[in-house]
């Protein structure tokens, strides 16, 4: 049995599109291989948690830079974990610098085999972008196979065009379990929908953050009709300037971060997934592929390099449009609206899409062939 280290930013239970998938990638692996994880801890002290049965080390943070966590004890960890665990393969979630340095440096002195899960590059720190650059080249070098979540992300990215031959599309997965609709959740999507007859109800999912581009949501929806609700979920450093530019429009709602069964509902009763991200850290888009599931056409930009226009096919699965064209995108939110021939045959086809390519079904093939293969 194959022993293998698990190398995330954070760890379940923290919440976060990285995070998640670390996690699925260990899921598949649980039967199939010996496993370890290290990951930062959101507070200061260490910390050895056993999470679905696995090992976690978390090293405490007590700093962070340009959103890079720091840790006094994780060389140590790192050191330890290696020396004792002596892992047959390292899969290393990309990007995490700091950590990249530690890891190089144990590499060294073990054969274990390096997986490097390419999640995006670094574009918006333009110091750390040049900082980390040689690191970069020395770690998919030393990287045995590089997975990317998109055969786009491959092509828009210049440092897995730098290693094409090393890399394995393997695209992000969504759990059938955690999106089973229940009783509670179709009662209370009827609710909703009552709340907003014969409005066309429009669903945004999200940190509020600059890249997820709500605030050109925002801009489109002063160009509806009242018609028209829109529920922009979550929260982010962002929220207050959001609210405020929204303000005096009656169509919005934000609803601030809510459980899982407010979301299944708001996108079971939703006509329309408004997905309005316009850079490539929004590298696969997750929430896109969930509401997809649901049956729902999506509105999108264009974003080159990103893994969203991937997920979802412009006149397939929904509309996309000119990256930050609030004008665009809020002509497709209204053609959407009044076609629900439209609508029905995107929503399905979306669903198919997402049935057909994004299930943890095929995801877990996938990470089981290339551990198996390395």
């Amino acid at each position: 049995m194959k022993r293998v280290l698990h190398i995330s930013k954070y760890y379940y239970p923290f919440s976060g599109g990285t995070e998640q998938i670390a996690r699925d990638v260990v899921l598949a692996l649980k039967d199939k291989c010996e496993q370890k994880i290290i990951a930062f801890n959101d507070g200061k002290e260490d910390k050895i948690e056993v999470v679905d049965g696995i090992e976690v080390t978390k090293c405490g943070c007590f700093a962070k830079v340009s959103a890079q966590s720091l840790s006094t004890t994780y060389k140590n960890h790192l050191h330890q974990i290696i020396a004792e665990f002596s892992p047959d393969i390292v899969i290393f979630h990309y990007p995490n610098p700091f950590v990249a340095a530690l890891l190089l440096n144990e590499l060294k002195k073990c054969k274990a085999k390096l997986i490097v899960y390419w999640h995006l590059d670094i574009i918006r720190q333009r110091f750390l972008k040049i900082f980390f650059a040689p690191q970069n080249r020395k770690l998919l070098n030393r990287a045995d196979k590089v997975i990317a979540t998109s055969p786009n992300y491959i092509e828009g990215s210049p440092w897995l065009q730098s290693v094409k031959e090393k890399c394995v599309v393997i695209p992000n997965c969504i759990n059938v379990e955690r999106m089973e609709i229940t009783p509670a959740i179709e009662k209370r999507a009827g609710e909703i929908r009552k709340e907003n007859k014969d409005k066309t109800i429009c669903v945004a999912v999200g940190r509020h953050t600059e890249y997820k581009g709500f605030t050109y949501l925002v801009q489109a929806s002063k160009l509806l009709g009242n018609n028209f609700r829109i529920y922009i979920t979550g929260k982010g450093e962002l929220t207050e300037k959001l609210h405020e530019e929204a303000k005096g429009d009656n169509k919005i709602t934000f609803t601030g971060r809510i459980d899982d069964t407010e979301l299944k509902a708001l996108l079971l009763a939703c006509d329309i997934f408004c997905f309005p991200s316009i850079t490539k850290n929004e590298a696969f888009g997750l929430a896109l592929a969930e509401g997809m599931y649901y049956a729902k056409p999506a509105v999108t930009f264009t974003i080159p390099g990103s893994g969203v226009n991937y997920v979802s096919l412009n006149g397939v699965t929904g509309i996309e449009v000119e990256n930050r064209n609030v004008r665009e995108y809020a002509d497709a939110m209204i053609r959407l609206s009044k076609n629900s021939d439209e609508r029905q045959e995107y929503g399905k086809n979306a669903r198919k899409r997402v049935l057909d390519n994004f299930l943890s079904t095929q995801f877990s093939k996938k990470i089981k062939n290339i551990v198996d293969g390395i």
